[in-house]
């Protein structure tokens, strides 16, 4: 069970003024499921990505970044339970296909459809069975099919990831609705491994392609399950322009506000996918501050983050402080150029809001650290590390979850 977190109601959901979603039973993998989604865009929308940095990056993702660069998009397609990963050139052409299937059913161009697709890699796609199940995606297609979709593009998901909103910016009312899906192999080295936010708002394409990198780094460039980046993953912010609202440049009125939203949409749908991670029973905030930069930063987070140790520990509320600095201490490799953190500058606490802990300091055990206290601070189902390491004023905070028996069970089991 995810923790703390529940999937919003589909009312909960708000329909994005020139987007409409429909899902369909292909058989992708399994039968009797849900596993292919169109996500169809009315004439005139604008989208932007960001992509895994996988040097093994899917056929999809290949595509989806030469569809991007030409400019208009009109669909997107979803399918879970085979990667289309690691398949060479049959790949790509099963990729290609997917997109001149969805083309001729919506009357566009190939060139106008974004493929994506999630499950086990290295397992060519049945791309007779993806297009024969598009009609049926064609013919649910509604406004209002957001929860339906979120549902659709699961793998070993225990719970469909979504999030929406709807808010006034510089006197137009703005609607922004996002789903995501994920719960292993995440460690983005871009974003999730599938989220999508779309807007009806109207932004510049330059504009949209800038705001796509700078929320993924604020949300899904900020957690970790199990540290693998994976080969599919892919974020795309969708701008309709069916609203008023309209953000040319950065100067736009509204625009900082309009950025924080989408972050806001973003990082709900990151936070729940560490939430739901691969048997975890704890989510965990990794805040560290008194960094030299915001790299510096978020790679103290993320080498807490990763550590199998801190994480089993974690699991067992295990108050084995030394591994968390050691892991603050192995964030900057083995270059000496770079290992040059004064450990006696460095604090760190444990706790859940007013139950903070201060476990080390000066090099070592804090001198008012008392065991029972570490213990209970790793109990609670929600966690901070907050790490200061007097050096600078640089922060930022990364989340991710425990290790519990659960995850190699699953991992084990996964093409079962």
């Amino acid at each position: 069970m995810p923790v703390n977190y529940v999937t919003p109601a589909a009312d909960q959901l708000y329909a994005v003024a020139g987007v409409r979603l429909g899902t369909a039973e292909a058989g992708i993998r399994k039968a009797n499921r849900r596993d292919l989604t169109l996500i169809e865009l009315s004439a005139g929308s604008r989208a932007a990505g960001v992509f895994t940095q996988n040097r093994f990056c899917a056929a999809p993702v290949h595509v989806c970044r030469q569809h991007l660069a030409s400019g208009d998009i009109r669909a997107l397609v979803i399918n879970t339970g085979i990667a289309n990963a690691g398949t060479g050139e049959p790949g790509m052409q099963a990729a290609r296909l997917t997109c001149q299937a969805a083309a001729r059913i919506l009357d566009v161009a190939a060139a106008q459809v974004l493929p994506f697709s999630t499950g086990v890699i290295m397992e060519p796609l049945p791309v007779d069975r993806l297009a024969a199940g598009l009609p049926a995606c064609q013919s649910a297609l509604v406004s209002d099919g957001w929860f339906a979709a979120a549902h659709a593009i699961m793998t070993t998901d225990t719970v469909a990831k979504a999030a929406s909103l709807r808010t006034t910016i510089a006197g137009q009312e703005v609607t922004i609705t996002g789903i995501a899906k994920g719960a292993g192999m995440i460690k983005p080295n871009m974003a999730t491994m599938l989220g999508f936010v779309a807007t009806d708002a109207a932004v510049s394409q330059a504009l949209l392609e800038r705001l796509a990198k700078e929320v993924a780094d604020e949300s899904f460039n900020c957690i970790s399950v199990d540290g693998d980046t994976s080969t599919n993953d892919s974020f795309i912010v969708i701008a309709t322009g069916k609203g008023r609202a309209r953000f040319d440049s950065i100067d736009a009125p509204g625009w900082g506000e309009f950025k924080a939203a989408v972050t806001d949409v973003a990082r709900q749908l990151a936070q729940a996918i560490v939430r739901d991670g691969e048997g975890a029973t704890k989510f965990i905030e990794i805040a560290v501050a008194g960094a030299r930069s915001k790299d510096e930063a978020k790679a103290v987070g993320y080498a807490v983050a990763h550590s199998p140790l801190v994480k089993t520990a974690f699991f067992a509320s295990d108050p084995n402080l030394g591994r968390i600095l050691g892991a603050i201490g192995n964030a900057w490799g083995n270059d000496p150029a770079l290992c040059d953190l004064d450990v006696g500058k460095v604090k760190v606490w444990l706790g859940n809001g007013e139950n903070e802990v201060l476990v080390a300091e000066n090099g070592g055990r804090a001198a008012s650290y008392r065991e029972e206290d570490g213990a209970a601070a790793m109990k609670p189902a929600e966690i901070v590390v907050r790490v200061d390491l007097g050096r600078g004023a640089a922060k930022a905070k990364v989340w991710t979850c425990d290790f519990s028996y659960d995850y190699v069970k699953i991992n084990a089991d996964y093409r079962s």
